[in-house]
């Protein structure tokens, strides 16, 4: 494709040198440079990409897109941020591939991961090959594929959009994090619907308070899309549903289009009953039916009829009959590390979550809480390099919500992880529940196991689907908590 092509799709840029060459790649990670790449030199927190200019030219690169003119014999495209025009560079580079892909983008503090996959299972249902982008894994023309973050870098997007269409993907669910909207990596999707999950503390060592915060979630509705659809349990989507026009959802009886009624729960999920709203049934490809149908989910807890409600919002957004959705939930997987049980024929109940902010802690536990009738036991830590406010909270949580909790480490990162064990069990204490602090997680999981008595409820609550535990100058070792917890109540299960 012409540079000059390619720089047309962004505003205030200026060619400097040949506009003619022909570009064949797009990258913005200098060891992924060669012979007809348009390197893009985005300026990072540590490191600034126009320093590696030499080195891309030396091994072929075609052109550079800078935001100062640089001192190389090669064309370059001077914007005002080359972060943010890889975005639009790359989806008219890959044909704008979401321009005929259905996108779902599910945003939110906790639910992403579950909304998405969910959204992806109703649409699989009704027979709609759907890809999946999110946290736990990738899924592009019905194959698995690891991810490296929740939402990549505008150039991969745009590369898997258009792998997904080539695989045979009609439609894609992805998650959509505060960081990708701030760092323009979601730019230059064409959204068919938007759900908004809830906003609760997290990542404030990124955007500083809960209003820059709200602010990079904001974004996503602010953009030309189909449909958005809001939980106004939460307050931050009640001020999203006042700002703009919105389907809304509620899991806990509030006046919405989508609406969970008659909820019930045990050990194996919940039932509902969605009541649907006039605007409900007649959005977009809908046609009228019946304005309620009884859902069954396989997910525990009141945040996952939530979760459940959004997902079939999104879907019947997309022309989904009620029914379909119904039986998609109902036929769908568990997540990966969320509520997740582990049995190895123990008599109590063992459950490894996600849970990682004060919110997604006490929704897990309240929701455990219901399923237990004996002793309630919470194994759970804080990440390190990570917003430092949280972790008392997280503590205080844990102290107050269970009968056992025991701190530990999760992934510290570069700091020390007593430090951090020490600022979880600071709040912890503002609890009833009896503390122990095990900094060793392996340890921790161990303890807490072999504490659980028939009846009783073991979370391990903070890595989820994880499979590395990361520690200081980036070493990360092998560590599942789910292997972690198989692994101990089978030498609890074994004779002596």
């Amino acid at each position: 494709m012409r540079l000059a092509t390619l720089a047309a799709v962004a505003d205030g840029t200026r060619i400097v040198g040949d506009p003619e060459v022909e570009v064949t790649k797009l990258a913005y990670d200098s060891r992924k440079a060669g012979p007809g790449t348009l390197f893009f030199c985005v300026v990072g927190e540590k490191r600034d990409g126009h320093e590696f200019a030499p080195a891309v030219v030396e091994a072929g690169a075609a052109a550079l897109v800078v935001e100062r003119q640089l001192e190389v014999d090669v064309p370059q495209v001077v914007v005002p941020s080359a972060r943010a025009a890889m975005a639009p560079f790359a989806a008219a580079f890959w044909g704008d591939p979401t321009a005929e892909l259905k996108v779902i983008g599910v945003t939110g503090t906790n639910g992403k991961t579950t909304t998405a996959y969910l959204a992806r299972e109703i649409l699989e249902a009704a027979g709609i090959q759907t890809g999946l982008m999110g946290t736990v894994k990738q899924v592009v023309g019905g194959v698995e594929e690891p991810v490296e973050r929740t939402t990549p870098e505008g150039i991969d997007l745009q590369e898997t959009f258009r792998r997904m269409l080539e695989g045979g993907d009609k439609a894609c669910a992805m998650e959509v994090s505060s960081h990708a909207m701030s760092l323009h990596r979601a730019d230059a999707i064409h959204f068919d619907a938007a759900v908004f999950t809830n906003l609760t503390q997290d990542h404030l060592d990124f955007h500083g308070d809960m209003e820059d915060y709200f602010a990079a979630k904001r974004l996503l509705f602010e953009a030309d899309l189909g449909v958005r659809i809001v939980n106004v349990d939460d307050p931050y989507g009640r001020r999203l549903a006042e700002e703009f026009e919105c389907l809304t959802f509620s899991a806990e009886g509030a006046d919405a289009d989508f609406r969970a009624a008659d909820v019930e729960f045990d050990a194996a999920g919940a039932s509902f009953t969605v009541l649907m709203g006039r605007k409900a049934l007649h959005i977009s490809a809908f046609r009228p039916v019946n304005d309620e149908v009884r859902v069954r989910t396989g997910m525990p807890g009141h945040f996952n009829v939530a979760n459940a409600l959004g997902a079939f919002a999104a879907a019947t957004a997309l022309g989904v009959e009620p029914e379909t959705a119904a039986a998609g939930l109902a036929a769908a997987a568990r997540v990966p590390g969320r509520f997740e049980p582990i049995d190895e024929g123990q008599g109590f109940a063992v459950l490894v979550d996600y849970a990682h902010t004060p919110d997604s802690m006490e929704n897990v536990l309240r929701a455990a809480r219901r399923l237990t009738p004996g002793t309630l036991i919470s194994v759970f830590g804080a990440g390190g390099d990570r917003d430092k406010a949280k972790r008392p909270l997280m503590g205080r949580a844990g102290g107050v919500l269970s009968d056992l909790a025991i701190v530990t480490s999760d992934n510290p990162r570069s700091e020390d992880p007593e430090t951090i064990v020490a600022e979880v069990a600071g709040g912890a204490r503002e609890g009833e529940a009896e503390l122990i602090v095990e900094v060793d997680r392996h340890a921790a999981i161990a303890l807490a196991l072999g504490r659980a008595r028939p009846g009783d409820t073991v979370v391990i609550a903070g890595k989820g689907h994880e499979q590395g535990q990361e520690f200081e100058g980036g070493r990360k070792i092998p560590f599942d908590d789910r292997e972690v917890a198989r692994e101990e109540l089978r030498k609890l299960g074994s004779p002596a």
